[in-house]
């Protein structure tokens, strides 16, 4: 079987997700065609270098409907024999797009792909298309359906994690990406995003609070327990899936949940083949993709049993592991999935995550990916896993080699 390898991987800035963000007047498209350009340049691709453009997105509506793969093709300077596809796994949209990659260059389908993702939540609101799983009474009843933020209480109740604990690693998310960035850790992925002039825009991640602390973050309210108390009850709705639990003890709030951000991440993937054929060395191998369901009600726990797939499946420990990157959706996820494998924090998220620099939600995958083959060449590791938790219960994962 043809092996697959990461080439290059390239994101932008991650800006705030509301209309004083310096990325709000970019368009979905405009950042998509960046983030293609800067690919296509930094590796001399010319013609038809690559078989597709895979790119993820979630909320498929308005200027990031309408296949905006392809668009984002169109507009930038890939050659337009180059087609696209839109994807959407939801907040694994772009590590979906890297691993649906992966496995087409294994299979023969084509040397190199572009794939990753981009999700403007400043201009395209998030759940502004309606989806029936929220929605459709018919759906939501049945699955027991409850907002995410719900969701990360439960599992804060289910596995006995304190607003504290919480708290206090949000603070660190923010320590660790603050001297992320003073040491320049992210300059190897991260393009500065300029306007159609060549004026510079946005370079650094908007969101970021390095003045977080635990005084700061004690002041904060709980973000879910009014509408997990009030009409329509969404506790009640929890408690009937989950009986043992006595109440939903809510320890969520802003500070310690993914900030809600505007962003784009590409990922090269390709054959050895193609490395040689267009002067590129691979910077890593694809060792191993993975995709679970879950319970649809806690719905966020997925990075643990898509993890225990993943290394079962290809017969590894987690002890095989030497980097791990958790999406940073809420503490509590990260927590669990710490809990569940008792692995050290000195190897997970060293960086920071979402907590601290935003979650783009069809980006994100694509991010992590990225951000874990730069910390792993940094800091001379071997082998790394990213995974995500999703909404409506699921869980993806991935695991890197370096070359």
């Amino acid at each position: 079987m043809t092996e697959a390898y990461i080439y290059d991987a390239v994101r932008s800035p991650r800006g705030k997700g509301r209309k004083d963000g310096a990325l709000h007047e970019v368009t979905s498209v405009k950042l998509s065609a960046d983030i293609l350009n800067a690919v296509k340049r930094r590796n001399n691709l010319e013609g038809h270098a690559v078989e597709d453009v895979i790119w993820g997105n979630v909320t498929q509506v308005a200027e990031q409907g309408g296949c905006l793969a392809r668009t984002a093709v169109l507009a930038s300077e890939l050659d337009q024999t180059i087609p696209g596809v839109s994807i959407n796994r939801f907040c694994a949209s772009g590590m979906e797009a890297v691993n649906m990659a992966a496995l087409q260059v294994r299979g023969g389908g084509g040397d190199a792909y572009i794939a990753g993702g981009v999700e403007m939540m400043g201009r395209v609101p998030m759940g502004s298309d309606g989806a029936a799983i929220a929605v459709d009474p018919s759906v939501a009843m049945d699955s027991y359906f409850v907002p995410q933020g719900i969701s990360a209480d439960i599992i804060a109740t289910e596995y006995g994690i304190t607003r504290d604990a919480a708290d206090h690693y949000a603070v660190e998310s923010q320590r660790r990406a603050k001297q992320a960035w003073d040491e320049g850790r992210f300059s190897k992925s991260m393009i500065e995003i300029k306007d159609r002039n060549g004026l510079p825009i946005l370079g650094h991640d908007e969101y970021m609070r390095p003045q977080t602390d635990m005084q700061s973050l004690g002041a904060l309210s709980p973000a879910f327990k009014d509408m997990g108390e009030s009409m329509p009850g969404f506790d009640k709705i929890a408690l009937m899936k989950y009986p043992h639990l006595e109440r939903i003890n809510h320890i969520h709030h802003a500070g310690n949940s993914s900030g809600i951000v505007d962003g784009a991440a590409a990922v090269l993937v390709g054959s050895r083949e193609f490395g040689e054929r267009h002067g590129v060395k691979p910077r890593a191998r694809i060792r191993a993709t993975s995709k679970i369901g879950t319970d649809p009600t806690i719905m966020l726990t997925g990075p643990v049993p898509v993890t225990e797939k993943i290394l079962a499946d290809h017969g590894m420990q987690i002890g095989d592991i030497d980097l791990i990157e958790v999406n940073e959706a809420f503490a509590s996820v990260v927590l669990r999935f710490m809990q569940r494998f008792d692995v050290d924090h000195d190897k997970l998220n060293v960086n920071g995550g979402a907590i601290a620099m935003g979650h783009p939600l069809g980006a994100s995958g694509a991010i992590i990916i990225g951000t874990l083959l730069d910390e792993m060449e940094r800091s001379d590791k071997e082998v790394g896993l990213a995974t995500l938790c999703i909404a409506s219960g699921m869980g993806a994962a991935t695991i890197i080699e370096r070359v």
